[in-house]
């Protein structure tokens, strides 16, 4: 009982109710800054490749190399997911924060490619964490009225986040003779500022009730939890065993598996390969490079996340899931199909692209905190986000060779393919959550 008196909460209402609003304002803030840094840091890479290739005497392999280092996500994301459902999600938001800051500074020191490849291949594990962490621990928290829109916010700050490291590289590359080591480390700042915002946050109370640890559960949600459903529901978590890898492919969670992990691939592959190499894309269909490029396919996709956001909590997520990728499928297929098709035909098609596939990308990052119970909760988001980081990695590591040795349509209509594969899935597989209890969503799949 002495955790609950230590964790009492205020005792008059209204200042009870403004100190929870206050703590899920912060947790929702740490949480946005972590996804921004992840857009920033794998955007900002971009716009200095050409920089660092030409002073570090790149050969092609080293540039995709670098540029695919992010891959440190496969790694970072399932073992960041186990290590969060076996010890915790409060310590291990704490130490992948800690990578990043690491990372970041690390990166001021760099003088041979091998040195860069590791650096951003840690700055990559980092991000897996910050997911399978993340995410689950917000969907733990938020109420269910309203978790679709705040953890939808996280997406906003991860587009935000690569459009804002596209003008920060390309207005320090074309303005000044700033190095490009600064550049990439000018992570360092936000990494340190969310480094010290992060300490003090509480854990997660389904977490601890799963692990029988019920007054504290009890003490950390009357404290944090304004919705008393919410309240209520975390009694309902099932003291469990520990949550194993192999229970993802088990016949009660395989479908939950397959959906997360496939839906995300089907998602970000085609748009981490066209937005990565915006400029060469465009210009491969008759069009002049430039800030627009990459700036503006990463605007359009930012008002994308944002628009959904708005609406996700109202219009439901599998009609923001299903319906934008088979238009998104239709786009490619139109821009891979109709040879000689006019400049401005491609550009609104690219533009609609990103659009409506950065909306259904957000539901990446809001399916797996839902579909997967507390215990398996951190390694199923962990699987998924590796399962998709393949496919973001494959794409732009792939691209570059594919458009030069097969030309920009046939590029466009695999990257079609890839979306018909993933509207096909969604079809059949996409729940529908809005305002259910975490208690109902992780039961759907398994029936």
């Amino acid at each position: 009982m002495s955790s609950i008196k230590n964790h009492r909460p205020p005792t008059d209402d209204f200042a009870a109710t403004r100190f929870k609003r206050r703590f899920l304002t912060r947790l929702t803030a740490v949480l946005v800054g972590g996804m921004f840094l992840d857009g920033y840091i794998l955007g900002i890479i971009g716009t200095v490749i050409g920089a660092i290739s030409t002073e570090l005497e790149f050969t092609p392999l080293w540039e995709g190399l670098i540029v695919a280092s992010s891959l440190g996500i496969l790694a970072g994301s399932p073992v960041g997911g186990w290590l969060g459902d076996k010890f915790g999600r409060k310590p291990l938001f704490m130490i992948d924060m800690g990578i990043f800051l690491v990372g970041s500074v690390l990166q001021f020191f760099v003088h041979e490619p091998w040195q860069l490849f590791l650096v951003r291949l840690l700055m990559g594990i980092a991000v897996g964490v910050e997911y399978s962490v993340g995410w689950p621990l917000m969907s733990e928290f938020a109420p269910a009225r309203m978790r679709g829109r705040l953890m939808g916010l996280t997406l906003v700050a991860f587009y935000v986040g690569f459009m804002v490291a596209f003008i920060v590289g390309y207005a320090l590359t074309t303005t000044t003779s700033v190095d490009w080591r600064i550049i990439l480390g000018s992570s360092t700042l936000p990494a340190l500022i969310l480094f010290f915002a992060r300490f003090g946050l509480p854990e997660s109370p389904r977490w601890l009730w799963s692990k029988g640890r019920r007054d504290e559960a009890r003490a950390v949600a009357y404290k944090y939890m304004e919705n008393a459903g919410d309240m209520d529901d975390v009694e309902h978590e099932h003291e469990r065993p520990e949550g194993r890898f192999k229970m993802l492919f088990s016949r009660r969670y395989w479908r939950a598996t397959l959906f997360c992990s496939m839906f995300w691939l089907c998602a970000v592959t085609p748009y981490f390969a066209i937005a990565t190499f915006a400029e060469s894309v465009l210009k491969g269909y008759g069009m002049s490079e430039g800030l627009a490029g990459g700036v503006g396919l990463s605007a359009v996709a930012t008002a994308g996340v944002v628009l959904t956001v708005i609406l996700i909590d109202r219009a439901g997520r599998r009609f923001l899931t299903v319906p934008p990728q088979w238009l998104c499928f239709v786009l490619l297929l139109i821009i891979g199909l109709w040879a000689g098709a006019p400049a401005w035909v491609v550009l609104v098609c690219f533009l609609a692209f990103s659009f409506f596939n950065a909306g259904y990308n957000t539901l990446t990052g809001i399916y797996p905190g839902e579909v997967f119970p507390t215990e398996i909760r951190g390694i199923g988001t962990g699987f998924a986000t590796a399962v998709s980081r393949v496919g973001a990695g494959a794409g732009t590591f792939l691209l570059p060779s594919s458009m030069a040795n097969y030309g920009p349509q046939a590029t466009m209509l695999m990257a079609a393919g890839l979306t018909l594969v993933g509207a096909i899935l969604s079809q059949w597989l996409a729940p529908e959550t809005k305002g259910k209890s975490l208690t109902e969503t992780a039961a759907g799949f398994s029936h």
